[in-house]
C-alpha cells in the first residue's frame, strides 16, 4: 500500500466534521507527561547496501535456524522442498482469500479442491473444508459444531490436546451466547491416555462432544474405538485432534474409527516452523446434510458449467458470513488458503508412496532415540508401554528439563520442549519431536548430550 498523505485542505475538513478545532484536542485524554513533545530521535534512512548489511548484522544475532532441532509440541520441522515455495510464488495464488467470482478463479478453486480432497483422505472423513487458521481454532470450531449439532452444551476436552488448543476452545466457548456451556477436562492416566473408565465418569446427557488428541501432547496415541464406542453410547460426538498428520500415514484415520469431526494441524506438510505459524487448520466430519449445514468456513464444490465442462464452485454459501452475517455458522470469514495451497504441493510432489516412508522414517528414527535415551542412567520415559509416533515425554536426570534444554542450547542443541511451560507439576519431563531430516548421528549427538549432562 502507498503513503499517501493527507493534505491540509483535507485535515481541516475531518477536523470540522468531528467537531474538533486542532489535531491536538485529540490528545488531550493523555496527560502532559506521558507524551513526547518532539520528533522521534531516529537515525538517518540507509542506502539499500547499507540497509542489506544491517540487517544481515541483525539476523546473525539469531542462532536457532542453525541449531540441531528436537522441538516438537505442536510445530514440527519436516522437509519442505524449494519447488513448493516456487510455485506459491505465482501472483494468482498469493492471497489467503477464497475468491467469490468462479468465472475467473477456477485455478485456485480447484487448488483448494484438491485441498479439501487430500484432507478428507488423510483424516477418513468425506468432508473437509477450504481449511481454518491452524488446528486449536479449528478443534474450537468442531466444539462450537458439535453444541450446534446435538443442541447440547457440554465439551469433554481430554488433557492429552495441547494445552494452547485446549485455552482456544475455552475461549469460544466462553464468548458463546448460551446459558449453561461448560468445557470440563479430563485427566490422562498412567499410560498417558484417557481411559474409557474416567471418561464415563464425566459423560452426561448434556455433553456435546469429547476431544482427544490423535496422536496427543505427550505423544502417546489414543485407541479411539473404545472410546468412540462409550462417547456414542452417550449420544455425544468425538471429535480428534492430529498434532503432526505424518502420523496418519502408519496410524488408521480417525475416520475410520469412529471420530465424527476430525481436525489436523496441516503446517508439518506445508511449512518449516517460524515463529509458531502460520498453520493451516485441517477440519473434516461425516457426510450427513447436517452436517454440511453446520460446518465452518468454505466449501469448495465440483460441478460443470453450461458447455458441460468440468468446473469448481463456492458451495453451500448460504451458511457464511457474507450472506448470513451474524447468524452465520462460523466467525471465520477468509482462510488459509496459501499454506493449504502449500500443502497442497508437497502432498502432490511426496505422492503416497513418499508419504508413507517420510513417516516410517520418523517412527524409526523415534524408536531408536527412545530405546538410547532409556538406557542412559537417570532418565526413563514417561510412558513407556504406550504406543507413539514421532514424539516422546522423557524425565531428565536431576528433575530439571529447562537447565537440561538451557545447557544443551549452548551446544547448539534444542534438547525439546520442557513440558512445566504449560504443567509445572511436570518439571522433570522433557517432550522430544523427531522428524525425517534428524541423521542417526543427529540422534546420537542429542542422546550423548544427555549422558553427559
Amino acid at each position: 500500500m502507498r503513503y499517501l498523505p493527507h493534505t491540509q485542505q483535507e485535515i481541516e475538513e475531518m477536523l470540522r466534521a468531528i467537531g474538533v478545532k486542532n489535531i491536538d484536542q485529540l490528545f488531550e485524554p493523555i496527560p502532559v507527561e506521558a507524551r513526547l513533545g518532539r520528533p522521534l530521535a531516529l537515525e538517518p534512512a540507509l542506502d539499500e547496501p547499507s540497509l542489506m548489511r544491517h540487517m544481515t548484522e541483525l539476523a546473525a544475532r539469531n542462532r536457532g535456524a542453525a541449531m540441531l532441532s528436537f522441538l516438537g509440541g505442536g510445530c514440527y520441522d519436516h522437509h519442505i522442498p524449494p519447488t513448493v515455495d516456487q510455485i506459491l510464488l505465482r501472483s494468482e495464488f498469493y492471497t489467503a482469500y477464497t475468491p467469490y467470482q468462479p468465472e475467473v478463479a477456477q485455478g485456485t478453486l480447484q487448488a483448494i479442491f484438491e485441498y479439501q480432497t487430500i484432507g478428507s483422505e488423510l483424516l477418513g472423513l468425506p468432508v473437509c473444508n477450504a481449511s481454518m487458521y491452524d488446528v486449536a481454532s479449528a478443534a474450537a470450531e468442531a466444539a462450537l459444531m458439535a453444541k450446534r449439532l446435538t443442541k447440547r452444551h457440554h465439551i469433554i476436552v481430554c488433557d492429552g490436546v495441547h494445552p494452547d488448543t485446549i485455552r482456544t476452545i475455552q475461549t469460544y466457548i466462553s464468548g458463546t451466547d448460551s446459558a449453561g456451556d461448560s468445557v470440563v477436562r479430563t485427566e490422562v492416566g498412567d499410560d498417558g491416555i484417557t481411559s474409557v473408565e474416567s471418561l464415563g465418569a464425566r459423560l452426561t446427557d448434556k455433553t456435546a462432544a469429547v476431544i482427544v488428541g490423535y496422536p496427543n501432547f505427550f505423544g502417546c496415541v489414543t485407541d479411539l474405538p473404545k472410546l468412540a464406542d462409550k462417547v456414542h453410547a452417550a449420544g455425544a460426538l468425538l471429535v480428534t485432534v492430529t498434532p503432526d498428520p505424518y502420523a496418519l500415514a502408519i496410524l488408521e484415520p480417525p475416520g475410520a474409527l469412529g471420530a465424527d469431526i476430525a481436525v489436523a494441524e496441516g503446517q508439518p506438510l506445508a511449512t518449516a516452523p517460524q515463529f509458531g505459524g502460520p498453520g493451516v487448520g485441517i477440519f473434516t466430519c461425516r457426510d450427513d446434510r447436517k452436517y454440511l449445514q453446520e460446518i465452518p468456513g468454505r466449501l469448495v464444490g465440483e460441478t460443470v458449467d453450461k458447455d458441460g465442462k468440468r468446473g469448481f464452485v463456492l458451495t453451500l454459501a448460504t451458511r457464511e458470513q457474507h450472506i448470513r452475517r451474524e447468524r452465520a455458522t462460523s466467525n471465520i470469514c477468509s482462510n488459509q488458503a496459501l499454506v493449504a495451497l502449500s500443502l497442497t504441493i508437497r502432498m502432490c510432489l511426496l505422492g503416497k508412496t513418499g508419504f508413507v516412508e517420510t513417516a516410517r522414517q520418523c517412527l524409526a528414527k523415534a524408536d531408536y532415540l527412545r530405546k538410547r535415551i532409556a538406557a542412559l542412567p537417570g532418565y526413563a520415559m514417561i510412558y513407556p508401554a504406550t504406543p507413539i509416533f514421532n514424539e516422546m515425554l522423557v524425565k531428565v536426570r536431576g528433575g530439571n528439563a529447562q537447565a537440561v534444554c538451557e545447557k544443551l542450547a549452548r551446544q547448539d542443541i534444542l534438547a525439546g520442549v520442557p513440558v512445566s511451560r504449560f504443567y509445572p507439576e511436570r518439571a522433570d519431563q522433557l517432550l522430544i519431536a523427531v522428524t525425517e531430516k534428524h541423521r542417526r548421528e543427529d540422534l546420537d549427538r542429542l542422546a550423548d548430550a544427555l549422558g553427559a549432562f
